[in-house]
């Protein structure tokens, strides 16, 4: 049973709010809480380069398998707003020539010979997006494999 109201008064059984340490811990969780959402949101700049740069892996196998079935040589080379295909035939389908994203480009002078030969040199283009900050991506390819995305420190 119960003590009366008066009594749990006078014993100190009854608490008058929180304690310095009980606040200290409920903000520590809430600021750990808020931490933690904010490193799991995606960054829109790193996802629009990573399109980018996927993208990009699949137009310049696109190129190369055009440049072996027509044996013509395409150079691939970025410009100041995207980026162009030389010696596609005219009468192949036109790739596109500009970044999905505008603060999308390509460091540096950047090129690719795509063929004919079915073996080509190793190549690198490094990718970044201005809202991604200075993270950069590379689609690379060792000459016979596939271009495909790396991340480059």
């Amino acid at each position: 049973m119960n003590p009366p109201l008066n009594l749990r008064r006078a014993s100190g059984l009854w608490s008058r709010g929180f304690t310095f340490i009980e606040l200290l811990l409920v903000i520590a969780i809430i600021g750990l809480g808020s931490a933690l959402v904010s490193l799991a949101l995606p960054n829109p700049g790193q996802n629009a380069l990573m399109r980018d740069a996927d993208r990009l892996a699949a137009l310049l196998e696109s190129a190369r398998a055009q440049s072996r079935a027509t044996g013509l040589p395409v150079r691939w080379h970025a410009t100041a707003h995207g980026f162009v295909f030389d010696g596609l035939p005219p009468s192949a389908p036109p790739l596109p020539t500009t970044w999905l994203d505008a603060q999308t480009y390509a460091v540096g002078n950047a090129s690719a010979v795509l063929g004919p030969d079915p073996i080509i040199a190793a190549q690198t283009i490094e990718l970044r997006n201005g809202a991604a900050g200075s993270r950069t991506v590379g689609v690379t390819t060792d000459g016979l494999a596939p271009f495909h995305v790396v991340t480059v420190q």
